[in-house]
């Protein structure tokens, strides 16, 4: 099955599997990944571990884990079988890793979007940990001074528990594809970003962010010569929106996405 396939299958449950979902995503830069090894690996990590101290003695002593600080935008902190192999990445895929551990442990941890740098905390405590920064612990005076610290936020940006809410498995996923994005964008390189692309797509983003994106994604397959394709992935939009009761895309936003298309066709003149 075509990774983005296989991606859109997983991700159409109510609340995907984080462990499958990661390794989906990695499938995208990798199409003949076995996930077998890497659950297996997740499985193994977890072996022996009773307590969080001993899943935080598990991960970042014996098995080394730490943050790539030295190369923080490499694509492959963002994909789960490199940061398994390397024992390195960023904070969220430690994150995945560390929530996963913890899963198979009966360690139950949730992930933590705070702007800027993800955490992890034991479900229903304030405790947050930094898995970056080898599972260091935060109280909430500790969280809003790294938020303050990553972000550059000034005292009038007020911090409070709507900045450390918890993340759903799909949100995490929205944001290791948000990152890859970001990375593969900032690299140029449109065939890694086609399929990110179209995996956030499957993930069925809120009106207007999916205007963006479509449009986006469009461009992109013109970036790969795919010119003719870009302009019809907009026309069957705008047809299915345009027959839609009650649709939500605004005159302006049709214009919008008819003008792209057109610019994309203006390439095959």
């Amino acid at each position: 099955m075509d990774p983005v396939e296989r991606f859109a299958a997983l991700v159409a449950a109510p609340e995907p599997a984080l462990d499958e979902g990661a390794l989906a995503i990695a499938a995208g830069a990798d199409p003949d990944l076995d996930p077998a090894p890497w659950l297996a690996e997740l499985d193994r990590l977890a072996k022996g571990v009773t307590s969080l101290d001993g899943l935080l003695h598990r991960l970042f002593t014996e098995a080394g884990f730490a943050g790539n600080a030295t190369a923080y935008y490499d694509p492959r902190n963002s994909l789960l079988p490199h940061v398994l192999t390397r024992r390195t990445g960023i904070p969220i895929t430690l994150a995945v890793v560390a929530i996963e551990v913890g899963r198979r442990a009966g360690i139950e941890l949730e992930g933590v979007g705070m702007p800027g740098h993800f955490l992890v905390r034991p479900a229903g405590s304030s405790q947050h940990l930094d898995v970056f920064a080898g599972g260091r612990r935060l109280d909430e005076a500790a969280c809003e001074t790294l938020f303050r610290d990553v972000t550059g936020a000034g005292p009038e940006v007020p911090f409070g528990p709507r900045l450390l809410a918890r993340s759903t498995n799909r949100q995490i996923l929205t944001r290791m594809l948000e990152n890859l994005r970001v990375i593969y964008r900032h690299r140029r390189r449109p065939g890694d970003l086609d399929w990110v692309l179209r995996m956030r797509l499957a993930l069925r983003p809120a009106h207007p962010e999916e205007i963006a994106l479509l449009i986006d994604l469009a461009r992109v397959q013109g970036e790969l010569g795919r010119w003719l394709d870009g302009a019809r992935l907009l026309d069957r939009y705008v047809a299915a929106a345009a027959a839609e009761p009650g649709s939500p895309v605004t005159v302006a936003e049709f214009d919008q996405l008819r003008t792209a298309a057109r610019a994309l066709r203006a390439y095959l003149n």
